[in-house]
């Protein structure tokens, strides 16, 4: 399913990933960033449930000057020392979060509506198209924080280094080339209060012709074409 996945990502189109039982257990709704429309947020919000985030490269997120949130918090324990509390990680299923900042576009007005958020995402996409592509981007010129979409910062290393929703989902945009700029959501269950269980994303993804990939087969077919380039 992973070249599905790939194809699907190359025209824009929404992939359903899992990423390991082992860890959150969890699908995710991903779209590429810079196709994302008012209708995608719509779906996304009800479909899936959970948080919309969008998850950018590491190198691109330097270049835009977005730090890790704890290291927000990190840097200002000094004026607030309880802050640097909120920055220790006691997670189960991982070392560190990759939150960044929570950001709106400058055009939109209270940026939570489904018009808003979207432009927001596309916005955060191009911004990363610009700076892959070597240019300069004034990220404050353009966006305002807080806001109502979360950034995520993947690792330097992406999948060798750690195998959250946001590093698969830019292994997928970059095997597909397209910018690697990714909007993700998990999908929840109204039943259980928990995560959506693997069997009904399964079942979403085939009643509406929707790619459903696994975390490990991200990570073997990523490692497979780094060898190659190698």
């Amino acid at each position: 399913m992973i070249e599905e996945a790939i194809d699907a990502f190359r025209k824009g189109r929404p992939v359903l990933i899992y990423d390991f039982d082992y860890r959150e257990g969890e699908t995710d709704i991903a779209i590429p960033a810079v196709e994302v429309r008012p209708e995608d947020v719509a779906m996304m919000r009800k479909d899936g449930g959970g948080l919309i985030c969008v998850s950018i490269p590491f190198v691109a997120a330097e270049k835009l000057g977005l730090p890790f949130m704890h290291e927000i918090l990190g840097a200002s324990s000094t004026r607030f020392p309880d802050l640097e509390k909120l920055a220790h990680f006691d997670i189960k299923y991982d070392s560190r979060s990759s939150f960044s900042l929570w950001v709106n576009h400058r055009d939109t007005y209270t940026g939570i509506t489904d018009i808003d958020r979207a432009l927001t995402i596309r916005k955060i996409g191009e911004a990363v198209a610009a700076v892959e592509k070597g240019k300069e981007f004034d990220f404050g010129a353009e966006f305002r924080s807080p806001g109502h979409v979360a950034v995520l910062k993947a690792s330097k290393g992406l999948v060798f280094e750690r195998v959250g929703q946001t590093e698969l989902s830019i292994a997928v945009a970059e095997m597909a080339g397209i910018v690697p700029a990714v909007t993700i959501c998990e999908m929840l269950d109204e039943k259980t209060g928990k995560a959506l269980p693997k069997t009904d994303a399964m079942k979403y993804a085939e009643e509406r012709g929707i790619p459903f990939v696994e975390g490990k087969e991200i990570v073997e077919y990523y490692e497979r074409l780094v060898k190659v380039k190698i």
